[in-house]
């Protein structure tokens, strides 16, 4: 297993708490299903199979972390994880995406992880040599080209660079004194563009499919030449070098077991799906039903064929949201009900979680708005009080209209930030900018008294 997965329930929370604010019934239940992933690993005999990822649904309204909590967990995990919406899901015979592209695009999440992890392993062979390809390039020059005629006559073989000459070029090379300079070299071409607009219910897997087809098909897998920088010259000889370091088809059976064993899919909008309260099961409640028994495979255990090879969804573990205001979790079909069998409700954000977000998290918006503005030479200080007053806004905008959760704090600092953003690469600007509480009054006065213009506006 991938070594973030051994983390203590208790660790798993302390580190979710770097990042996200309050929610520690969330954050616990998380934490074990985590955890129990390793345990399962270390059970003997049959019974290890039989144990399933306990699939937990969170509830609560936008804004309040839950997309976030299942995002930073998988991180931890070093897992697999793909959002989808059930909303875009419709069932078979209908227009809209098929269930089983959620396994697919776990599987290229896994590829795309384990692909990372193996080319870091050889990262710094791949370089080396990818630099002594660039030297020769740089000594030599570009190979001749390909006339009307065919090629011209050979030139004489180019003298070999001596040892002092290839090490004086590294150098060169490592110290960013040749940055400036350009060479040529062959990349890879893409192939018939027409393939990669295949879209709809069931195309997803034909597109990649024919796509391989047609670039495994004579004369049609074809390179080109491009003049590119030293850099990025050297980035991308890096890659291919790499790229044939790496074993792909390890690489692919990895990534299918890491999808199989520790892949994390969220399911956001669940609620979407449910049957209304109270409905006689006609209209749009029949093709809500037609969606859940289509997932209803997938969660409970099957086989889905991707063009890596055959995953099984047994232990993928299926973490659903959804704010549930006209629906109830109970309104889901008895079986999908079943599959979840942990449900956790969110708390809403108060003025004081508001606080806490702005100031705490190690990625908060405060934070964010800094470093960027930083890039301007610009020193952006918030004080407490601004603080305070940009949590008390938000909390009266999510009272008065509808409540957005944290979301609602974005608004509203795009729209206080909004002239020192414009004017901040001005050559005459003052470099500091402090922000307290009188800043905040003023700059967003006119549309927190306006309750119409703060439902559009903020």
């Amino acid at each position: 297993m991938p070594p973030g997965a051994n983390l203590t329930p208790r660790e798993i929370v302390s580190e979710l708490d770097r990042y996200i604010v309050g929610q520690s019934a969330a954050k616990r239940a998380v934490a074990i299903a985590l955890r129990n992933r390793w345990r399962r690993q270390r059970v003997r005999g049959e019974l290890k199979d039989e144990i399933t990822p306990k699939n937990i649904i969170l509830i609560g309204p936008t804004g309040v972390g839950k997309t976030e909590i299942a995002r930073r967990l998988a991180r931890l995990a070093q897992a697999p994880f793909v959002k989808v919406e059930a909303s875009k899901f419709t069932e078979v015979g209908y227009v809209g995406r098929d269930v089983e592209s959620m396994i697919r695009d776990l599987v290229e999440a896994a590829i795309a992880l384990v692909r990372e992890e193996e080319t870091a392993k050889v990262r710094t062979r791949a370089r080396e040599m990818a630099e002594d390809r660039l030297v020769e390039l740089l000594a030599h020059g570009t190979p001749p080209q390909r006339s009307g005629m065919g090629f011209s006559a050979p030139p004489p073989p180019p003298p070999r660079l001596g040892d002092a000459e290839r090490e004086k070029l590294r150098a060169q090379l490592r110290a960013g004194t040749l940055d400036d300079r350009t060479v040529e070299l062959e990349v890879p071409d893409q192939g018939p563009t027409f393939l990669r607009n295949f879209s709809g219910q069931g195309m997803e897997e034909i597109g990649v499919n024919l796509s391989d087809i047609f670039r495994s098909m004579p004369g049609l897998n074809r390179t080109r030449r491009r003049t590119v920088t030293v850099p990025e010259a050297l980035e991308l000889l890096s890659q291919e070098e790499a790229g044939r370091m790496v074993d792909q088809d390890r690489l692919n059976r990895d990534a299918l077991a890491r999808a199989e064993s520790s892949g994390i899919i969220f399911i956001d909008e669940i609620d979407k799906i449910a049957s209304r309260e109270g409905n006689l099961r006609g209209g749009p409640d029949v093709s809500r039903e037609g969606v859940q028994r289509d997932i209803l495979p997938i969660v409970e255990g099957s086989t889905v064929t991707t063009k890596y090879g055959q995953v099984k969804t047994d232990h993928v573990l299926f973490i659903a949201a959804g704010a549930f205001h006209v629906s109830k979790p109970s309104d889901l079909i008895p079986e999908l009900q079943g599959r979840f069998p942990i449900r956790v409700e969110l708390e809403p954000l108060r003025q004081a979680d508001l606080v806490r977000i702005l100031k705490e998290p190690k990625n908060s918006l405060i934070r964010q708005y800094t470093a960027l503005l930083e890039t301007e030479g610009i020193s952006l200080h918030f004080t407490d009080d601004a603080v305070a007053e940009v949590a008390r806004i938000a909390a009266l905008v999510n009272s008065r209209t509808q409540d957005i959760g944290a979301r609602r704090l974005h608004t509203i600092l795009e729209r206080l930030l909004d002239p020192v953003s414009f004017e901040a690469s001005d050559p005459g600007r003052a470099r500091d900018e402090v922000i307290d509480a009188s800043v905040v009054k003023t700059r967003l006065k006119e549309v927190v008294e306006d309750e119409d213009l703060s439902r559009y506006i903020l």
